[in-house]
């Protein structure tokens, strides 16, 4: 299974537990908004300087976008006619901005009021989900911002219809579902478990090629700013969830006077490396598991043993289910997870408990199989194998079995449930990988750019809380903006409350930065 730091790539399981409710808010610091730096901002239809790249040839700054209808792909019917799709030309190595192209696959909707911003891009997360599929699926939730803006989003490069890559067949991918144990007790599952993570980066390697080595964080900014030249917009305004506030970040920091109106939901902790990101979604996930143990009358802490307990058992026999496969520990764990993304899921993760407790582990599966993003006839998608490969190209470090076992009953104090997994995680993530990681943690300070809304959820699982108020703090001073709601689920705009979502549309649509502190409750 994929890294727990994802949104559209939950897809339609996820969709399905998506609720919300309506609420309050109180400023942090009892003052009235301000307006942010707007269409005053100087012009910028060149990079940035101190960006380390060429100048850009006119052949991609001045290229035109064929828009046309969007047809129907693998994962996703064709869109209504409202929506129009286009390909643009960016450098393979933006070292070398005259070489190789490659293209990214966008679309759109345009914007439905007379008095027009501009564009409005979005990135749903992963990394590894894609644009052009999620879009038309959120259009609803963002309705009113259409009024404004185009609705812009894209397959950022090594996704989807942007050379998207595929490391494994279906086959090969439930093989290792049956067979490979995530959290090896023995000599012999340990070697099996890397052995699969050094077979799952030759995959993508003969897959990708050249491309490998061109998919982080850093080139899709790159990307970004490109994308706003040739749309025309004088400045990038951005919405980005989950992973998509990392790259939201990147993009601040290479390009601030660029900066428009950005929105960061679901913020990533820019200051945590692989290790720590890793703990703070084990606090993450078992604090939401807490607080469903917690909706269902039970003590946390028993409930999380009783969880814990069952693992085990799993582990030693996989429960059978109705489809005629197994639950494995692995597999029970992901379905665990996917129903923590939003507070609707709750009930469908008591059930399944429920189930797998009477030696049933069909719920569980069904769950996991959401997360996993396989349908009834056994076609996986490949959001798990994006995700892979751009954050194994952003992470530079490798951690060892060795160091990771030192760390097992540290994970372990802070998640009986998730800690084990997540722990082995850093170690067979990258293990081997077949191109260097770039660096420890990205670089966000963004002097000198327009206000940053930074919106964090205090019961997101996948992206705790404190990683919006580092994220403002890295953003640097008078830049990162925190908007806070005392929510659950993955993420804050779209879920029900009318304080966050007035505020953010506030910001978006008429530049309103509200005071920093604000909570929404």
């Amino acid at each position: 299974m994929g890294r727990f730091v994802r949104w559209t790539a939950l897809g339609a399981a996820a969709a399905m537990l998506v609720t919300g409710c309506s609420g309050s808010s109180s400023d942090g610091k009892n003052g009235k908004g301000s307006k942010g730096r707007g269409s005053d901002r100087p012009s910028a239809f060149a990079p940035s300087s101190g960006t380390g790249t060429k100048a850009l040839p006119s052949s991609l700054t001045s290229q035109k976008l064929d828009w046309g209808r969007c047809r129907a792909t693998d994962d996703s019917p064709a869109p209504d006619s409202e929506w129009q799709c286009a390909k643009l030309k960016a450098p393979l190595d933006w070292a070398k901005p005259d070489g190789t192209t490659i293209e990214l696959a966008l679309i759109r909707a345009k914007a439905d009021g007379k008095d027009r911003i501009g564009s409005l891009l979005f990135n749903f997360g992963g990394p590894g989900g894609s644009g052009v599929s999620s879009m038309p699926s959120y259009a609803s939730t963002v309705s009113q911002l259409r009024e404004r803006y185009d609705l812009v989003s894209w397959d950022p490069r090594g996704v989807g219809a942007s050379g998207g890559v595929r490391c494994r067949s279906d086959k090969e991918i439930q093989a290792a579902e049956e067979k490979i144990d995530a959290t090896p007790d023995t000599t012999a599952e340990e070697r099996a478990y890397f052995q699969d993570a050094d077979d799952f980066g030759q995959g993508c390697r003969q897959d990708a090629g050249d491309r490998l080595a061109h998919v982080s964080t850093t080139d899709t900014a790159r990307d970004m700013d490109l994308m706003r030249q040739v749309l025309g917009d004088r400045e990038m305004h951005y919405f980005g969830i989950s992973y998509g506030t990392e790259l939201g970040g990147v993009y601040a920091h290479l390009f601030p006077r660029n900066v428009g109106r950005l929105i960061l939901d679901a913020v990533v902790d820019p200051s945590a490396d692989t290790v720590g990101h890793a703990e703070n979604q084990a606090r993450g996930f078992q604090r939401a598991l807490d607080d469903y143990l917690k909706s269902t009358g039970q003590d946390p802490r028993r409930g999380t043993q009783k969880i814990a307990d069952l693992l085990k058992r799993i582990d030693a026999k996989p429960l059978p289910t109705s489809s005629g496969r197994k639950l494995t520990q692995t597999l029970a764990v992901t379905g665990i997870v996917l129903p923590l993304y939003s507070e609707s899921g709750w009930p469908s993760l008591t059930n399944a408990l429920k189930a797998a407790e009477q030696g049933d582990g069909s719920g569980l599966l069904t769950l996991a199989d959401g997360y996993n993003e396989r349908d009834a006839s056994g076609r996986y998608g490949t959001t798990t194998h994006s995700q892979r490969v751009i954050s194994c190209l952003d992470d530079k470090q490798r951690p060892t079995a060795e160091e990771t076992k030192k760390r097992l009953p540290e994970f372990e104090k802070i998640s009986p449930v998730f800690g084990d997994f997540l722990a082995w995680d850093t170690a067979g993530w990258c293990h081997d990988w077949p191109v260097p990681g770039q660096y420890d943690s990205p670089e966000v300070s963004a002097p000198g750019a327009a206000p940053i809304l930074v919106v964090g959820n205090t019961g997101d699982p996948a992206t705790p809380y404190e990683g919006a108020r580092r994220m403002a703090d890295e953003l640097g001073k008078n830049v990162g903006v925190v908007l806070t709601w005392k929510g659950e689920g993955h993420g804050a705009y779209g879920s029900g409350n009318d304080c966050v979502d007035s505020t953010v549309n506030s910001y978006l649509l008429d530049g309103t930065v509200p005071k920093d502190g604000k909570v929404c409750s």
